[in-house]
């Protein structure tokens, strides 16, 4: 078993919803467990004219290899309507590995530690809920790259909102 964490982001078809049902399938997969999950935030997306992003970050105990999580979760997105029309547009659901234990994985399909979680508030505030000593493979304390990205446009969700 491997502590992985999830990023998990939508901004179209009721995106509370989609994270919800998100965190239910993730609970479904064969030999893993959700951990934790964190409050859910919302955040201007990163291209101009498409809705608010709503975000978390969810902690598996998992024994699945790094491309067979990849393939489930790629699988969760396509079952909750995802279509992959452009890049960073909008989506019923995105499902992204930050991280997998402690490993580096540098593949075609796979890049983790996930390529540009430090310049996202939107992965490193959720992440930090529920992992705040965190260090990252390379021995970064996660605390370093929440002190380079301030935690601007984002807006933290009363738990009773974000999880109903």
């Amino acid at each position: 078993m491997e502590r992985i964490y999830i990023g998990m982001g939508s901004n179209l078809a009721a995106p509370q919803r989609q994270l919800r049902n998100a965190i239910e399938a993730l609970a479904q997969l064969p030999g893993t467990t959700v951990a934790g999950v964190s409050a859910f935030y919302q955040s201007d997306s990163l291209l101009p004219g498409q809705p608010r992003y709503t975000n978390a970050v969810a902690a598996l105990d998992s024994s699945l290899a790094p491309l067979q999580l990849l393939d489930a979760l790629q699988g969760i997105e396509n079952d909750q309507g995802r279509e992959r029309l452009e890049r960073w547009g909008p989506r019923t659901l995105d499902l992204d590995i930050l991280l997998f234990g402690d490993r580096l994985i540098d593949e075609p399909r796979l890049k983790v530690p996930h390529y540009q979680m430090h310049l996202r508030a939107f992965v490193l505030y959720p992440l930090a809920e529920l992992a705040p000593t965190l260090r990252l493979p390379d021995g970064k304390p996660l605390s370093d790259l929440l002190a380079t990205c301030p935690f601007v446009g984002l807006e933290r969700l009363h738990p009773a909102e974000s999880h109903q």
